[in-house]
């Protein structure tokens, strides 16, 4: 049996996954611009644009998931 976990390390989990939701929703912010502006190339870059937009939001919704369940006790298989 694992110890239990004391305050500060649930106050740093949830500040991790509070980051993890809010960086994959600023890359997915930053994808949109790419693919919908002119700073890239003229009328937009999709490839780049719509792929950063997947990955963040791919982070933004997988990553709280994938880190509760990596600091769930008991472990889970």
């Amino acid at each position: 049996m694992t110890s239990p976990v004391d305050e500060e390390t649930w106050r740093n989990r949830f500040i991790l996954i509070n980051l993890t939701r809010i960086g994959g929703t600023v890359v997915t912010l930053v994808g949109l611009f790419l693919w919908h502006s002119d700073w890239l190339r003229p009328r937009g870059d999709i490839v780049v644009g719509l792929s950063l937009a997947l990955i963040g939001l791919v982070v933004s919704f997988g990553g709280p998931i994938y880190l509760s369940r990596r600091w769930r006790e008991p472990p889970s298989r």
